[in-house]
């Protein structure tokens, strides 16, 4: 792996991402890629710390299961983990995420440990009462060394010899630096001997204050020792706790180092998927410091990139696999987040010249060797940086034509750059090839670092050696020997390019007047809408003016006003005629995934029920409405892909790693094993510990035989004798 991350210039980029780990590891994250990205992304959504750096614990907790007594520190390194886990369960999670983190329920004793230390990793008080005394003890021991120190360098018979007045650490020891002929004011051992000639001494009444500090110690060592038996006996019972623990804090170790990664210059995940498309968007390599973004569609099972020298082939081909290698490990890099990359098994480069004294064999043998190992591969991506290295071109043409074809049958997605025009024109007509130039700007003659898809590129020898040094005469006499006909070809595939190029722009061109006048069509639909609407509440208040004034008159025709109440009534009756203004029925025939808009929503219909609809505003909330209150939305239609069905199960209260089946019926605990092993399961425990006794073994027995038929049982030992020896099984699921 490390390898090959050489070989694509990803050194550097993957060693800033792997110092964000707590710990070191591969950058490697196993499993179902789709679920980590949901985990990252809705842990996106929270303020979290990073946690503290983390040693590797793998051989400690060997140690435990052996019965070792762990140092401090050791301990520690528990600690900070379990302290991390029980941090992120304060907050309220959602989702998966609350599912996973609900997972890890960290046992009281091992909690109770927890609370034993302070943030530098050191016993807080109370912990243990010798301790404390020790504590206490070496403190004030070491206050009486401050006094006796001070006390000596303020003696009156002393100060002449006293180099100065400061106190000196040599090899751990508080040491004053004097002169010679101290020895007749002072009984003190030397020490150490310093560069001029002076002495560190160390007086004789301080060394009876460092011996006492010695014994002091030695006492807390053994003190020490005890609480850690301790310490290490609790860490012992709650072994399967602290693997899982251990296991879970490098899977979130994985998630934080890269969401942080990310964070920085704005970098975005690319998820590979399974569609069938490779389009790379404004991709930069993390090699190149302001380098140029390039796009590139590499769907086709060929990609073949010729033109200029020096124009940035290799890089493009490094930039293709670098994109598909950081997608397949979930790595952030700087891309467009439009941007599609497909699922490959593997990626391999075969970009260096492999001949060499030591292997003794020539280029293009070295090549065949790893053309060779190809074809048993399948579904991978590959590399090739200059094909035709090392052997005659004609006679190679034909063998790598006939060599990429059979591998485009395994599904083997090949990236080639190369010089070779012959086999860029046998593979042209190939409608799996996709044909890519290196673009040169004629007017400056430098390489443009710009690619054109569908057309071949010229290499521009001659170009370049004038431009890296060679004389002018010595190039002009190179193109005569090159001869007119090579030259007028090289002119046909100049010319070619050029109107390949202003086909792609007149291209561009015609999509965004397409744009432009599909944004004008949409502005004009929802600006008729909105006038539709505002008539329509225009035509409201008049109506109820009416009504209000047919009100009226009925009222008078109550109060037996009969001449003048009829006359009102007749003129409300007129007026009604004259402002009435018949509404257009538009018919539209809603279906499902249609765009619409409900009032002042807009959204996507989920179903039609005669005239009644369910839709999905973009709000996210979903509304039951009738159809004939939907008008068809001004947005267009944007295609989603479609989600996976996923089964959410809630972590079961039985979910525990250990059962006691003593004193119950062989069919009792059968029935009760057997839902202990359904909880463990749903719960993520790959390790429980069931207790069945000795006794007559007839449920020992019992309980074997249905691990042994249990398909979900991969194997079972019996227990440590610390967690019931014969009387117990260590079940692993």
């Amino acid at each position: 792996m490390q390898e090959i991350f050489k070989k694509l210039d990803l050194e550097e980029y993957l060693l800033k991402f792997s110092k964000l780990l707590a710990r070191e590891k591969p950058i490697v994250l196993e499993g179902d890629i789709n679920l980590h990205y949901k985990l990252i992304n809705e842990l996106s959504k929270y303020e979290l710390k990073e946690p503290e750096k983390v040693e590797n614990l793998d051989e400690k907790l060997i140690h435990i299961q052996k019965q070792g007594i762990l140092r401090v520190e050791d301990v520690y390194e528990f600690i900070k983990i379990i302290k991390y886990f029980l941090y992120l369960k304060r907050f309220t999670f959602e989702g998966k995420l609350a599912e996973w983190i609900d997972k890890v329920s960290v046992p009281s004793d091992i909690e109770k440990v927890v609370d034993f230390f302070d943030t530098k990793g050191n016993f807080k008080e109370g912990i243990d009462k010798d301790l404390d005394m020790i504590k206490d003890a070496l403190y004030r021991n070491k206050e009486s060394i401050k006094q006796a120190l001070h006390k000596s360098i303020n003696n009156s018979k002393l100060r002449p010899y006293l180099i100065d007045s400061q106190v000196h650490y040599v090899n751990s020891e508080e040491t004053l630096l004097v002169r010679g002929g101290f020895n007749n004011i002072i009984k003190a051992t030397v020490v150490h001997r310093s560069s001029s000639g002076f002495f560190y001494i160390l007086p004789h009444s301080i060394s009876e204050l460092k011996q006492k500090e010695s014994d002091l110690k030695n006492k807390q060592e053994e003190v020490l020792l005890k609480v850690c038996k301790s310490i290490s006996s609790t860490f012992e019972k709650n072994l399967l706790f602290l693997r899982f623990i251990n296991k879970e804090f490098d899977r979130i170790d994985h998630y934080l180092a890269r969401l942080f990664f990310a964070k920085i210059d704005d970098k975005n995940f690319i998820i590979p998927s399974k569609n069938g498309k490779n389009v790379l968007k404004e991709f930069v390599h993390p090699a190149l410091h302001g380098g140029k973004p390039i796009s590139i569609d590499f769907s086709k099972s060929v990609i073949m990139i010729t033109g200029v020298n020096a124009g940035g082939k290799t890089m493009m081909l490094k930039s293709i696999l670098s994109a598909v290698l950081m997608s397949k490990y979930l790595i952030p890099y700087k891309a467009n987040e439009n941007s599609s990359i497909g699922y490959f098994k593997n990626a391999l480069a075969v970009l260096d010249d492999p001949q060499s004294v030591k292997n003794d064999i020539s280029t293009f043998a070295g090549r065949m060797v790893e053309f060779s190992k190809l074809f048993t591969q399948r579904d991978v991506i590959v590399g090739v940086d200059e094909i035709e290295l090392g052997t005659d071109s004609d006679e190679a043409a034909s063998l790598f034509k006939v060599i990429i074809e059979e591998l485009i049958d395994k599904n083997i997605k090949i990236i080639i750059t190369t010089h070779h025009k012959r086999l860029a024109a046998l593979m042209a007509a190939n409608d799996k090839v996709e044909l890519i130039a290196a673009i040169y700007d004629e007017a400056n003659q430098r390489p443009t670092y710009d690619f054109l898809q569908g057309t071949i590129g010229r290499s521009y020898a001659f170009e370049t050696a004038q431009r890296y040094g060679i004389p002018i005469n010595v190039v002009k006499k190179a193109k005569e020997v090159y001869g007119d006909d090579q030259d007028r070809l090289n002119e046909l595939i100049e010319r070619s390019s050029a109107l390949e190029m202003e086909y792609q722009q007149k291209i561009a061109k015609l999509d965004m007047e397409i744009d432009k006048h599909q944004k004008l069509n949409k502005n004009l639909k929802e600006a008729k809408q909105e006038l539709d609407d505002h008539i329509n509440v225009e035509k409201s208040k008049l109506h109820k003016e009416y009504k209000d004034a047919r009100d009226e008159a009925k009222k008078a025709i109550k109060a037996k006003i009969y001449q003048e109440s009829h006359q009102h009534l007749n003129i409300a009756h007129k007026k009604v005629k004259e402002i009435t203004v018949e509404k257009v029925e538009e018919n539209y025939n809603f279906k499902e995934k249609d765009r619409v808009k409900y009032k002042s929503s807009k959204g996507e219909i989920i179903s039609v029920r005669g005239k009644k609809a369910l839709i999905l505003t973009d709000a996210g909330m979903r509304l039951h409405v009738n159809v004939d209150e939907l008008r068809p939305s001004g947005n267009e239609v944007k295609a989603k892909i479609k989600k996976k069905t996923t089964i959410s199960v809630e972590k079961p209260q039985g979910g525990h790693v250990n059962i006691d089946l003593h004193g119950l019926r062989g069919d009792e605990a059968v029935e009760k094993l057997d839902k202990f092993i359904s909880d463990c399961l749903i719960s993520g425990f790959d390790e429980v510990l069931v207790y069945h006794g000795i006794g007559t073994g007839k449920l020992s027995k019992i309980v074997k035989d249905f691990l042994i038929k249990h398909p979900n049982v991969k194997s079972f030992t019996d227990a440590h004798p610390s967690q019931g020896g014969f009387g117990a099984k260590v079940v692993k699921l």
